[in-house]
């Protein structure tokens, strides 16, 4: 009984030491074939790059800003009587756009008129009677007085009328009406938004480090997305004095002409200000770009060796680039690359320095320096 034993446990540790070195080896040759496995490459296009002649600009964005803009309210309290405009119209200085309930100041005037009517003749009268000495030059003295007392009141209620006809201070385009007919006026209250928008100004903002090249009379451009295949020229008119401490920018503010109102105030613009000649550099589709926070770089392909083999390949290297500005759907490469360098356009968020890559520019990115929102 006990050999039979001896002899089962003999014959279990066989079959389990066995088994083990069965699934050692599978390990084993799985691990060797892993070891040799190599990714198959990665599709990519690619760009031979080239010198091209890019004027010096600054691109920022800014903001539209009418040359005056106000919210017409009410002077004094009062009901809307008529409402002379209709909102988004243009208006031009001193039109009449509302006007409030005046009776009750117009009855007050009539009252004031005839008191400083029979004023007029009793201070008449007291000039003609203190000439001939009959009444004391005290008597005089109050009828002129009250006639200029009666006088002043009577100019009050005019004033207090023409107040309360609401016109526009300046021409400019309305915006939409916050009154009704009918509508009690608290003094203060707004009526219509007004906005001066020919000319219009554009307020930007410029990093410290270029503040200096940008001064007082140049020439800039003006786009919006808004407005597409529409320019607008202008120049700078004014430079704040100080650097905001928070972004470290200089705002500055260009004047240009806007005839039909297109551009209206808030909107968002892109300002391109020159800032000298022309330069030359080496334009890239933006897709290109690998930007990362230690530094931009693109892929170049080259032919490579492989460490493990010695077999070369067509591969990819890592190469870190200076950027400065764009244009459309190019960026402008002032240092790393060399002309005639094959650079990847497009794929680069997939590759390594290193990888095996296959070429296929069958279908290029877009690279138009002036690209149309259709394309886009």
């Amino acid at each position: 009984m006990l050999k039979r034993m001896l002899f089962m446990l003999a014959a279990i540790v066989a079959l389990l030491a066995g088994l083990g070195f069965f699934k050692f080896r599978q390990i084993q040759a799985a691990v060797a074939q892993g070891a040799s496995f190599a990714p198959p490459p990665t599709a990519v296009t690619t760009i031979i790059a080239k010198r091209e002649n890019w004027p010096s600009t600054i691109n920022l964005i800014g903001t539209a800003e009418a040359i005056q803009g106000v919210t017409v309210s009410a002077d004094l309290p009062g009901t809307v009587d008529k409402i002379n405009f209709e909102s988004g119209k243009p208006v031009r200085a001193g039109e009449v756009l509302v006007e409030l309930d005046t009776r009750q100041e117009r009855a007050q005037l009539a009252a004031a008129e005839a008191d400083r009517d029979l004023a007029h003749i009793n201070y008449n009268r007291q000039q003609q009677l203190v000439n001939e000495g009959v009444v004391a030059r005290t008597e005089y003295d109050n009828a002129l007085a009250q006639q200029k007392s009666t006088e002043a009141r009577v100019g009050e209620m005019k004033a207090t009328i023409e107040r309360k006809t609401i016109r526009a201070p300046f021409s400019g385009i309305l915006g939409i009406r916050q009154v009704n007919l009918g509508q009690y006026l608290a003094a203060g209250q707004g009526i219509v938004s007004l906005q001066s928008v020919n000319p219009i100004y554009v307020n930007f903002g410029v990093p410290q480090q270029q503040a200096a090249q940008v001064q007082l009379g140049r020439m800039l451009r003006v786009t919006s997305d808004n407005l597409p295949g529409v320019q607008f020229a202008g120049r700078v008119t004014a430079v704040d004095a100080v650097v905001n401490q928070a972004t470290r920018n200089m705002q500055v503010q260009a004047t240009l002409a806007n005839p039909a109102g297109r551009l209206r105030p808030g909107m968002f613009v892109q300002v391109d200000v020159g800032v000298g000649g022309s330069r030359e550099v080496i334009a890239l589709p933006a897709s290109a770009i690998n930007y990362a926070p230690y530094g931009d770089s693109v892929y170049v392909l080259s032919d490579l060796a492989d460490p493990k083999t010695g077999k070369s390949y067509r591969g990819v290297r890592q190469q870190f680039v200076k950027v400065e500005g764009s244009r459309g759907d190019q960026v402008a490469i002032v240092s790393g690359l060399k002309p005639g360098d094959e650079v990847v356009s497009s794929g680069v968020f997939k590759l390594r320095n290193g990888a095996a890559v296959q070429v296929n520019n069958t279908v290029q990115p877009s690279n138009n320096p002036k690209p149309k929102p259709e394309d886009s």
